[in-house]
């Protein structure tokens, strides 16, 4: 060999692990795209925990971009276009309208979904098994826990004849759904169904709660976009049972949730930006849907409304706030 090609060789083999440091130490950027509801700290916090526990040490090998629209949710274009002009290299969108406007801002940035339903009805991706495109991540089937919520009420209490729903009109899709599946609740346990539909998370909220109390609403459940303190407050304030599908709308002090394990998903998607970062394709990864689900009553908001929970009921909950 000659000694030029020695050195070169040499030099080269030199050159391989401070390549492989350079890769390593590469600051993953990561946006995250939400509404502000009540969960929003939940999800920051055990997203940030999921990811800690794979290896990425804020500060170090990962950074954080996280967008609110702090309940508007004519804001998440821009904060979409936003993450996508800082080049982040995966953006994870958490509910359907978050999930449809990372859609509409990139084709090439991987994006990690968090949302419910996000095949046919709310045109998300084409299936679960094949999401295509740059979309992977995990289906919180909402909606069908929503109509869930309307039997629940029957057996917690035994007066129930109406229940009202709100639907967000921001978030008009997966309202659709949320209101088919309630329907459908109703006509199989004999409930009456009062909807009624409101601008967003802090909008018209006041003359929605006076309806309700025109129509004799024995309770209510919320579309998961608008499970907010504000409404979990206006719901005890008028003595009227409340449930959502998210875990954060009962520790808010709503009466209860049924639905998917939040806190559990947060993390899980974690585990999806992981594979993304490693070189995984996301059209390569199918959109998994959730094995534990909860339910959560808040027995101090129980207490206050003055409502007697049969026992048999209370042993069905997986969590009781106290």
């Amino acid at each position: 060999m000659k000694r030029r090609e020695f050195i070169t060789l040499l030099g080269g083999a030199a050159a391989w692990p401070l390549a492989a440091r350079a890769q390593q130490s590469k600051v993953a950027r990561i946006g995250a795209l939400y509404i502000g509801l009540a969960d929003a700290q939940s999800f920051k916090n055990e997203f940030r925990e999921g990811l800690r526990e794979l290896g990425y040490v804020e500060g170090q090998n990962i950074a954080f971009e996280f967008r609110s629209a702090e309940g508007k949710l004519d804001r998440l274009p821009e904060l979409a276009s936003e993450l996508v002009r800082l080049k982040v290299d995966v953006i994870v969108a958490l509910y359907v309208p978050c999930a449809l406007a990372a859609k509409q801002a990139t084709r090439e940035i991987p994006i990690v979904i968090i949302a419910a339903d996000p095949v046919v009805e709310t045109g998300i991706v084409p299936s679960l098994g094949r999401p295509g495109g740059n979309i992977t991540g995990v289906s919180l089937m909402s909606a069908v826990f929503v109509g869930k919520c309307v039997e629940l009420f029957r057996d917690m209490l035994a007066a129930t004849r109406k229940v009202a729903v709100i639907t967000n009109a921001a978030d008009r899709l997966f309202a659709k759904l949320v209101l088919d599946q309630v329907e459908l609740a109703g006509r199989i346990t004999g409930i009456q169904i009062q909807p009624i539909m409101v601008r967003g998370p802090d909008e018209e909220l006041d003359a929605a709660f006076a309806a309700m109390a025109r129509g004799q609403a024995d309770a209510v459940v919320i579309q998961g976009s608008l499970s907010t303190k504000r409404i979990a407050d206006l719901a005890l304030e008028h003595r009227l049972p409340a449930a959502s599908t998210t875990r954060a709308f009962v520790d808010a002090g709503g009466l209860m949730s049924y639905g998917a394990d939040g806190p559990a998903l947060f993390r899980h998607g974690a585990k999806f930006v992981q594979r993304i970062l490693q070189g995984r394709q996301p059209n390569d990864l199918p959109i998994e849907q959730p094995t534990k689900f909860e339910l959560a009553v808040n027995l101090m908001t129980a207490k206050v409304m003055g409502l007697a929970i049969p026992e048999t009921f209370l042993l069905r909950a997986d969590a009781l706030l106290e």
